[in-house]
């Protein structure tokens, strides 16, 4: 049985950092590409990084770039978002994705399906 689980969501005010990790569970863990998706209230999911098997292949939305981290450690099954500069508009619920051997811009941008999920970690930036 596969499991995903989220941890590190929290309260921070704007310009804080946090970090998010996720470990998984059930699966061969760097057989799959992995990423981080959110969603604020009364708005669509986006998908905000994702990161191919190796760490070799990262994607991530425009709205991130440059404050945003992703990272894995296949040795630990985990997988990491290191945030900075943190924004209210980075309000959210985060969630970890395990997708499979496709590019990460692929899952991200939802072309792909990630088969397997967590329940989300929720992240608030407070002004």
């Amino acid at each position: 049985q596969v499991q995903v689980v989220e941890s590190g969501g929290g309260l921070v005010q704007t310009g804080g950092s946090l970090r998010l990790s996720c470990t998984a569970s059930g699966l061969t863990f760097d057989n799959y590409a992995m990423g981080w998706f959110r969603q604020a209230p009364g708005k669509e999911r986006e998908g905000v990084s994702c990161i191919n098997w190796s760490g070799s292949d990262i994607y991530y939305a425009d709205s991130v770039k440059g404050r945003f981290t992703i990272s894995r450690d296949n040795a630990k099954n985990t997988l990491y978002l290191q945030m900075n500069s943190l924004k209210s508009e980075d309000t959210a619920m985060y969630y970890c994705a395990a997708g499979g051997r496709a590019g990460p811009v692929l899952y991200c941008s939802g072309s792909y399906d990630m088969p397997y999920w967590g329940e989300g970690t929720l992240v608030t930036v407070s002004s």
